[in-house]
């Protein structure tokens, strides 16, 4: 598999700016598709990049799963190490809005397996 072109930060922030309103609560209406598909992909593709590894799996259902942090690598199945959220609740992570350990507590993230409390160490990614 090619590897996948390195995120620009810059590109991240601008597409995390357009959902911002939606992402902070300030507004209700919901954003356009392919703003909100941007920056969640964007977004999990920076914390691929910046925790390289295969240990735990991120889920951001429809848009984008990725592969992080280093450690034991699975290569069938469903991996021990899985983390999974909506796409606003991601981004509140993202962007420091939310905490990963009171994400999962209120049910926001579903998190099984040991080492998916390692992602906290990598968020927020972008404060805006």
């Amino acid at each position: 598999m090619a590897p996948r072109k390195t995120v620009d930060p810059a590109e991240l922030r601008a597409a995390l700016l357009r959902v911002g309103p939606w992402v902070s609560g300030g507004s209700d209406e919901k954003p356009a598709r392919a703003d909100l598909a941007a920056a969640v992909r964007l977004s999990a593709r920076i914390l691929e990049q910046i925790a390289p590894g295969s240990s735990v799996e991120v889920r951001v259902p429809p848009f984008v799963a990725v592969q992080c942090i280093e450690g034991p690598r699975h290569t069938r199945g469903t991996p021990p190490n899985v983390v999974e959220t909506d796409p606003r609740t991601w981004l509140r992570l993202v962007v420091g809005l939310e905490v990963f350990d009171d994400a999962v507590n209120t049910g926001g993230v579903d998190a099984s397996g040991t080492r998916t409390g390692e992602i906290a160490h990598w968020l927020p990614l972008l404060r805006l």
